[in-house]
């Protein structure tokens, strides 16, 4: 064991408590610390110290020297000379200034005097023609003397920047502020143009060059600061401060200072050409980039600045070397550029990034347009096309990055949880996007994209090959049709996001009446997508980089080969994730019904193959193409006619219009199914709204085989049930933005519910109905039969008006079952018990009368079909719209029981219900005369104004006129052949969308209380019909025969339900529907066949006792066959003969009658 004496120190003489060594060691530590911190201190008080009577004694000496420099400037008898002002004035000038102001960062008051003389004095020095008296001869001097003139100009050119920045603050001055500055300003120029200097002989030009060449270099790099001085001058510039006039003479000075500060800041760009291996490459490209980064990032550039200055702006030796430099030095420049919207505060920068600005004064530089005609515009002269296009495209793509950064995406649906800051600043500074977008405006004028396309087609035009380095930029040299699709897809978003009014809509009206351009588009794509099948575009400008195609090709390979594996998989796995279920025991292999199966040969052939793995599985150049494409398609397929599309086939055939929805629905479902991110939401929004325009169209007027909308999803679509609680619980528990991150099955189902089966769509329907019930009944609105149910008396001649005062208030809770008492036309109550079948009863009589256009509420399209729209009239009926909604909430009631209404909706009208909008070829499903003047006045080759139209609208009700004008001052707006185009569409939107609206808004929101929006989006137009009233005009017999009940002593065997059938078999289509509208009060088939048929299918004995003469005599049973209507119940006679039952079977359904007839 150790002595603990040994890890003790005696320390002799102090206490007899003894301390350790590590106490020790830290103690000392301790003290040695005190001690550095006490000279750390020390040194550092004496620092201050030292600069404190630095800075004082440098005021005092710059005071007096002040003082003796005024006193000397002041009392100058003699003559000056360019050493006298560079020793006796210059040197102490600089000194006190920068003492005196500089340091301060703020213009003294006599220091403004002061300078307003010295500046004097060198002009009327330069001015002179003695090189004895002219300041700029010590520049071709001897070696001292041009070392001390090159160091004083440049300090000179530092103090007159450093007077520019500070012109704003230094208000005390006044109008002594202006004149110093715009001498100043003239000094500079004055020194850094050997032009001005008139002491220049031939022997001294070459020196003169020389020194002014290394001085405008100095002004171009960043340590001179004048592109930042300039900056901050011209953003105190009114927009339009060229026509404020306060005094002549201070209009003058400021018109001098804004011409000389241009004048300084393109100086490098003059002095040497730009020339990459030339000496002055450095010096020019760092001036450019400091160009770039402080003034063309200036808000309002070009309208800030007089109109005489801009000229000088465009001209391609300054542009040329901007873009060059952009992008060379890309990377660069964008960090510099996003560093400055964090350094500067400026209330336009709040809603505008520097880049964005960049983007728009480029733009205003590039174009020339002379008024707002399309037609007139064209480029600056000898400006090089190919590098515009590709800085647009850097800089719009870094705009479109921060625009996701913040968040700041315009919706067409807001969500209410939205960022509440990002609202509060778009309304606190909405009113500066418009003026922003206004800049950008030449790129949406059509003669913008034919030049570059005409550029682009040009064999000889070739790129800078000799001043650019291939090395130094990648594809600055080339000039394609991608260029271009990437220049507009960019365009397209940064309108929809920018212009809160009209989004792309100028960019997509350009866009789409170019001649030619959509049709190079698909061309291009075409070839891709379909290499070596059918007709490719002739004239295919694509021309896709090597790397990105390897890139595209590899990328596609590996996800194919995983894509079909787990196909089908994929949906359980989000369904478990969801529910927490384990995979085992679920099989998703056993087949779909036989009505919905497919021949798979034929599917593949619209199974798109460079598709299939949705976005993520193409290069960035495609995704644009096909950007570009979507957008500009879609908005050319609103206005496009079924004349032009179906009869003329532009601008594309039926047979490329079949591929364009094949490729369409292929990428659209793979998009949906698989994982898919911010950056691919673009191209999906486009897609997703060209495919349900080109499907609805399919929906009116086939062009599409309907395998064609199959085929995505027939190898690997999900069962029905497991699409339905996925749908349901994906839509119950997850946000919207989670659809873009994992596989979703309600983005499927709601998106492109027509990759599923019109008939498995229905089952999906039924199943949503029956979870409902089931969730209900868990909820306890569903206890047991017969409870909760709603009692209600109608009298028979009053079925409407007394369901409508009953019912209408309801409104959810009308999913709960209806007990029914009927009160005959004498008052008294009709005998029965409701089972559900009077239910059913009074669903189909209410429908009936209220539907009829009898009543007012309805009428019926001109159409062959005769189709229901609501009436126009029905808002001058009392509670007409309430009347409405409460219809809606009748057809909601037969959707959810599944009862069966013998109407259908025009299109237009369930368009709405749909919650989709109708544009002007659908006008022919609703007024068919109307849409074929409008189309005659569309296609008039004559002068329209001789029609005698203006943009009004006559409408007549209960015998009066009412005019509607179909924008502001309307009626006094003749219809010409310049508006023509909208007068036709204002015509369509009217009849489509506005005279509509309140009818189908009030229907909608009825019939919503009770079936939800997103079961009715799995259904088309025709299909809602068909879901409403029943499937085709015919009945399977064998079907009906197989779910057919029988009571009263009929059975399966019996002779007279032998006769029946087969008296049912021989009749014609149209009789055998009469029969089940007989039976049933509807005339079709329930969709999914008789097994749906509630209450079931059921032919009920009337036994008739024939007297056995009658018999001997052939004489057959007389009575009628009979029905109840409300239990689809046939009461049949027991016939002995098939001529007795078809007769008098014929004989009952003709007459109308039914239960009367008993």
């Amino acid at each position: 064991m150790d002595d603990p004496r040994k890890h003790q120190v005696s320390l002799r003489g102090a206490s007899a408590k003894e301390i350790t060594r590590d106490a020790l060691r830290e103690k000392v530590a301790q003290e040695r610390e005190l001690r550095n911190y006490a000279r750390r201190a020390s040194a550092a008080a004496l620092f201050i110290q030292r600069v404190w009577r630095r800075y004082k004694v440098a005021k005092m000496v710059a005071l007096q020297l002040q003082d003796e420099w005024e006193t000397l400037v002041n009392h100058n008898a003699g003559g000056i000379s360019g050493t006298w002002i560079a020793n006796v004035v210059l040197r102490p000038f600089l000194f006190f200034t920068a003492c005196l102001s500089v340091w301060h960062k703020k213009i003294q008051i006599r220091d403004i005097a002061c300078m307003q003389k010295c500046f004097r004095i060198l002009l009327e020095s330069l001015n002179s023609t003695d090189s004895n008296k002219n300041f700029c001869s010590l520049a071709t001097g001897t070696p001292e003397e041009r070392r001390i003139w090159f160091f004083q100009a440049r300090k000179l050119i530092s103090l007159c920047v450093f007077i520019l920045a500070e012109f704003n603050k230094s208000h005390a001055g006044g109008r002594d502020i202006v004149i110093l500055t715009s001498l100043g300003m003239r000094l500079v120029v004055f020194l850094t143009d050997v032009k001005g200097w008139k002491c220049i002989t031939d022997a001294n030009g070459q020196d003169a060059d020389i020194a002014v060449r290394d001085l405008v270099w100095f002004m171009g790099s960043s340590k001179s600061r004048i592109y930042m001085s300039i900056r901050r001058y011209i953003n105190t510039l009114d927009v339009s401060f060229s026509s404020q006039i306060n005094s002549s003479v201070q209009t003058d000075d400021k018109f001098l200072i804004a011409a000389s500060a241009i004048t300084l800041a393109l100086h490098p760009f003059r002095v040497t050409n730009f020339d990459v291996s030339g000496p002055g490459m450095l010096g020019v490209r760092n001036a450019a980039e400091q160009y770039c980064v402080f003034l063309l990032t200036i808000p309002w550039l070009v309208q800030r600045l007089p109109a005489v200055l801009i000229p000088a702006l465009k001209h391609k030796c300054i542009l040329s070397p901007c873009f060059q430099t952009v992008l060379i030095l890309k990377e660069k420049i964008l960090t510099e550029m996003s560093e400055m919207n964090l350094s500067e505060i400026h209330y336009s920068s709040e809603i505008i990034p520097s880049v964005g600005w960049a983007l728009a004064n480029i733009v205003c530089l590039v174009t020339a347009v002379g008024n707002d005609s399309v037609d007139l515009g064209s480029f600056n002269q000898g400006l090089d096309c190919a590098s515009y296009v590709h800085v647009v495209i850097t800089l719009a793509e870094n705009l479109l990055g921060w625009i996701e950064n913040v968040g700041w995406v315009r919706k067409e649906k807001q969500d209410v949880q939205s960022d509440r800051s990002l609202c509060e600043t778009e309304t606190m500074h909405g009113s500066l996007k418009m003026p922003y977008i206004d800049l950008l405006r030449p790129v949406c004028q059509q003669w913008h994209l034919t030049n570059l396309l005409a550029i682009m087609e040009t064999d000889s035009y070739t790129h800078g090959a000799e001043t650019t380095s291939p090395n130094n930029i990648e594809r600055l040299g080339k000039f394609e049709l991608l260029d271009i699709a990437y220049f507009y897809s960019y365009m397209l978003r940064i309108f929809s996001v920018l212009n809160p009014t009209l989004g792309s809509l100028p960019v997509l009206n350009m866009l789409s009446f170019t001649p030619g351009f959509l049709v190079n588009l698909w061309g291009a794509l075409e070839g891709i997508i379909f290499p070596g099948n059918g007709h490719v575009a002739e004239n295919n400008h694509l021309c896709i980089s090597k790397n990105s195609k390897k890139e595209k090709d590899g990328a596609f390979v590996k996800k194919q080969k995983g894509a079909n594996k787990d196909g089908v998989n994929k949906w359980v796995n989000v369904l478990n994730k969801v529910t927490g279920k384990s995979q085992a025991g679920v099989d998703l292999t056993d087949g779909h019904p036989g009505t919905s199966q497919v021949d798979e040969d034929s599917c593949d052939v619209w199974d798109i193959e460079h598709v299939r793995c949705g976005p993520q599985g193409i290069s960035k150049d495609m995704t644009c193409l096909l950007h570009l494409f979507c957008s500009t398609y879609s908005h050319l397929l609103i206005i496009l006619d079924d004349i032009e599309f179906y009869e003329k086939q532009v601008p594309f055939t039926l047979e490329q219009q079949r591929r364009i929805a094949s490729m369409l629905n292929t990428l659209v479902y793979n998009g949906l199914s698989h994982s898919i991110g911010q950056q691919n939401r673009p191209l999906m929004d486009s897609a997703i709204r060209c495919l349900h325009l080109m499907y609805e169209r399919d929906c009116r007027h086939q062009f599409c085989p309907r395998v064609l909308w199959l085929s995505p999803a027939q190898k690997n679509r999900p069962p029905i049930s497991v699409a339905a609680r996925t749908h349901e619980i994906l839509s119950a528990n997850l946000r919207a933005d989670d659809a873009l991150t994992i596989p979703s099955v309600e983005s499927v189902i709601t998106t492109t519910p027509h990759v599923f089966p019109f008939e498995e769509r229905v089952e999906m329907f039924r199943e949503f109905i029956k979870m409902d019930k089931a969730s209900r009944k868990m909820a306890g609105e569903v206890a047991g039969p017969g409870s909760r149910s709603i009692e209600i008396v109608v009298r028979r001649g009053r079925i409407v008006e007394d369901g409508f005062q009953q019912l209408n208030s309801l409104g959810p809770r009308l999913r709960s079952s209806i007990h029914v008492s009927f009160v005959s036309e004498c008052g008294l109550p009709e005998a029965g018990l409701d089972y559900g079948g009077l239910s059913k009863e009074f669903l189909t009589d209410i429908s009936k009368a209220a539907f009829s256009p009898e009543y007012g509420l309805f009428s019926q399209t001109s159409t062959s079909d005769r189709l229901l729209i609501p009436n126009p009239s029905a808002r001058y009926i009392e509670n007409g719209i309430q009347m409405i909604e409460f219809l809606g909430r009748i057809v909601g009631k037969a959707l959810y029981e599944g009862i069966l209404l013998d109407y259908s909706f025009s299109h237009v009208f369930v368009q709405k219900l749909l919650g989709r909008y109708s544009f002007l070829d659908e006008l022919s499903t609703l007024d068919p005369e109307l849409y074929r003047n409008l189309m005659y006045v569309k296609h008039h080759d004559g002068d329209v104004k001789e029609l005698s139209l203006d943009f009004t609208v006559t409408e007549e009700s209960f015998g009066k006129r009412h005019v509607i004008e179909l924008k502001p001052g309307g009626k006094d707006v003749s219809v010409t052949d310049e508006n023509k185009m909208q007068y036709v569409h204002e015509i369509a939107d009217y009849k489509l969308n506005r005279q509509i609206f309140p009818f189908s808004n009030a229907f909608d929101r009825g019939l919503t209380d009770l079936i939800s929006p997103s079961w009715l989006k799995l259904f088309n137009a025709s299909e809602f019909n068909q879901l409403l009233s029943g499937g085709n005009h015919d009945i399977d017999v064998d079907d009906l025969k197989h779910n057919t009940r029988y009571t009263g002593g009929f059975s399966e065997g019996s002779r007279t339900v032998k006769i029946f059938w087969e008296v049912i078999r021989e009749f014609e289509p149209k009789e055998r529907c009469l029969l089940l509208k007989f039976v049933t009060s509807c005339s079709r088939a329930p969709l999914l066949g008789f097994k749906h048929l509630q209450p079931t299918f059921t032919i009920h004995k009337v036994a008739c006792d024939v007297p056995l003469w009658a018999t001997i005599g052939g004489q057959d049973v007389d009575r009628l066959p009979s029905a109840s209507t409300c239990y689809n119940t046939l009461k049949l006679p027991t016939y002995k003969r098939s001529s007795t039952l078809r007769a008098k079977l014929l004989y009952a359904i003709s007459s109308n009658a039914g239960f009367e007839l008993s």
